[in-house]
């Protein structure tokens, strides 16, 4: 993993293999950036006009290298636009742009605007994301490391109270995120149920929590039929892994309940294959979980939080559940099965009510749900759906404070009605294809009792990136809505 320091050392002198300098857009052209004063005076003045000739504007995300010919210590120069006035998320991914593009160097130092710890915080953690690779499986000996290195040079130590410093803080975040990416990026030939429930045990151990496992057989004298129901196809069986984190001067309790499809066919309801072949991001919710109970548990938040994984591979066989079968839910009600392809609802509704016997004061499930979540919002935007209007709007306020794209989403009365089913309580799919986010979040709310406060959030599409590496998201498994979780276990601890 690349390490991240603090340094107040000026910027010209500091020995680094490369200086990442922040520069600002404007009507004059490119402009270096707030601590990155004294960078026009080691080159006469002319860095910004260089910089200009290229065809370097500072607009958000720009790169630029520049050789310095002796004017700074650092023999590589960095220019990487911020645009007009970058906010805390606009630093994150200029520091990723920026850091990822060196890939190959050993030590960066970076300039950017960094005179509070928040600023500091959001430098160092776009840094550390930006630096994120997943060679597991290359053996091409030329591939270039990631910077193993990293410095933020600013006169702020960054302290968050008596809490850890914004560099610590930074390393938990993005560890948490690397973490929830290695996970999504593992091919499910090696990431089953029962193996990551071996790594939730083995990690979570690590780093403090309270881990319990129930197996398929456990799980049917349970009376959890959905987990089972969509398990049966495979070879390799369900699992449930609970995860707990307590405080002693914890108030409030969070209960956090991932969808951990870890490779998903469609069942005998079979997706085309050009659907399929990145379905190993099907357990990104579960991830996600996982990732925040072990960033909540290092950083000592004052909360207690429950973190549920419903793990199951959902494959066609002579075993698997079949459109028309009937579930029996950890609840107690009864799931006519329309769609075998609708599979990670039924995992979640046993989740959902095994974690509403933990008197949280809040639940929220996580899920790469559904196709229309992608329809409706695209690749980079959550919905956000709830039996609360208030914890709606805080779960998009918190995920925006941590730069993942969330928007808050309807649960219309209406479209109820189209799932009910003939012979059982509910069916698992609306027969019409309109609103199908809308629905699969009106299907979980049937397994929320009165009274809990409940949120739902779909990240079909930010969970993997299928496009090109920007900002500091890479390719593949982005670890979306980790920083969310732990942003929204950090707002009930101030409570």
């Amino acid at each position: 993993m690349t390490t991240v320091r603090l340094n107040s050392a000026d910027l010209v002198s500091f020995d680094t293999d490369a200086l990442i300098v922040g520069f600002r857009s404007g009507p004059e052209g490119p402009r270096p950036a707030t601590g990155a004063e004294s960078l026009d005076a080691a080159f006469d003045g002319k860095l910004a006009t260089s910089l200009a000739a290229v065809g370097f504007t500072g607009k958000p995300g720009e790169i630029a290298k520049v050789p310095v010919f002796g004017a700074i210590t650092a023999p590589l120069l960095v220019a990487v636009g911020l645009g007009e006035s970058p906010d805390a998320e606009g630093l994150r991914r200029a520091a990723g742009a920026a850091v990822r593009s060196l890939a190959g160097t050993a030590r960066a130092a970076l300039a950017l605007p960094a005179a509070s710890a928040q600023e500091v915080e959001a430098v160092a953690l776009g840094a550390l994301l930006g630096a994120y690779d997943y060679s597991r499986y290359r053996t091409n000996g030329e591939r270039k490391e990631p910077v193993a290195e990293l410095t933020v040079l600013s006169a702020e130590a960054g302290e968050h109270g008596h809490g850890p410093s914004a560099a610590e803080r930074a390393t938990v975040l993005a560890e948490s995120v690397a973490l929830v990416r290695d996970l999504v990026n593992t091919p499910p030939s090696d990431l089953w149920p029962a193996k990551f429930a071996e790594i939730a045990e083995r990690t979570g151990a690590e780093a403090g929590l309270t881990v319990e496992v129930l197996d398929e057989k456990q799980l049917k004298d349970g009376g959890y039929g959905g987990l089972i129901g969509v398990g049966q196809g495979s070879v390799n069986p369900p699992r449930l892994v609970r995860l707990s984190y307590t405080h002693p001067e914890a108030g409030k309790t969070l209960a956090f309940v991932g969808k951990g499809i870890t490779f998903d066919s469609g069942g005998l309801s079979l997706k085309p294959s050009a659907s399929m072949d990145w379905m190993k991001s099907d357990m990104g919710g579960a991830g996600a979980v996982f990732g925040a109970l072990v960033g909540i548990a290092r950083l000592g938040l004052p909360v207690n939080a429950v973190g549920y994984l419903c793990l199951a591979e959902n494959l066609p066989s002579g075993t698997a559940q079949r459109p028309s079968d009937v579930l029996h839910s950890y609840s107690g009600k009864t799931v006519e099965v329309l769609d075998t392809d609708a599979e990670g609802r039924l995992v979640l509704m046993d989740g959902i009510a095994r974690a509403a016997e933990d008197s949280p004061d809040l639940i929220v499930d996580v899920a790469t749900l559904t196709g229309a979540q992608i329809v409706a919002l695209g690749w980079r935007t959550a919905g956000v759906m709830a039996n609360d209007d208030a914890i709606r709007e805080l779960v998009v306020e918190v995920a925006g404070d941590a730069g993942e794209g969330a928007w808050g989403m309807p649960l219309p009365e209406e479209l109820r009605k189209g799932l009910d089913s003939p012979i059982a309580d509910l069916a698992n799919l609306h027969p019409e294809r309109w609103g199908g986010m809308l629905t699969a979040g009106i299907f979980l709310k049937e397994f929320v009792p009165d009274g809990v406060r409940w949120a739902h959030i779909d990240m079909a599409g930010p969970a993997f990136n299928k496009g090109e590496p920007h900002g500091y998201t890479p390719k593949g498994g982005t670890g979306a809505i980790t920083r969310t979780l732990i942003g929204l276990a950090e707002r009930h601890a101030s409570i």
